[in-house]
């Protein structure tokens, strides 16, 4: 048992030391964070290796208890739209994902992430980033950054997500 709770901290301790939320990118930093890592160059290298999906958390800003964006958060989606848009990853497709902290119920949570996710999707495709490579989706606070503290600012946030 004492193995086991050891073991759990240091998870905890390793997903928050880890945790990094962008606050603010360049077009250019966004694509390095989001490009897919090379294929391997021989065969057996490849077969049993499960590229590991490319994730990117952003903190986004929007209006108390809505899913309004704030004039803040714009530069920094303009970037990554930019970015989505860019040669690199245009044949790329997107899963913007919202995340809450544990503050309130999970059904509240729920539906307010969702309306989120899918500001942050309508705001991408105002530019000009295709419907069809972006999919929203709520997590509510079902994954949260920071687990040792479920009421931190950083859970509050839109994760990307690469689906190919």
């Amino acid at each position: 048992m004492k193995k086991l709770t050891v073991a759990l901290s240091l998870a905890v301790f390793f997903v928050s030391a880890n945790a990094q939320l962008l606050k603010d990118a360049s077009k250019e930093d966004l694509i390095e964070k989001l490009a897919p890592p090379d294929a391997p160059k021989t065969r057996s290298l490849g077969r049993n290796i499960t590229p590991k999906a490319v994730t990117l958390d952003l903190s986004i800003n929007f209006d108390f208890d809505s899913a309004n964006l704030q004039a803040s958060s714009k530069p920094l989606l303009d970037n990554l739209a930019s970015a989505m848009n860019s040669e690199r990853l245009a044949s790329l497709k997107f899963r913007v994902e919202g995340h809450t902290d544990a503050k309130g119920k999970a059904e509240y949570n729920q539906e307010l992430s969702a309306r989120r996710a899918l500001a942050v999707q309508n705001y991408l495709i105002s530019q000009s980033v295709s419907n069809a490579r972006l999919q929203a989706e709520g997590k509510g606070f079902s994954e949260l950054l920071m687990p040792d503290k479920p009421l931190a600012s950083e859970n509050r946030r839109v994760r990307i997500t690469i689906t190919q």
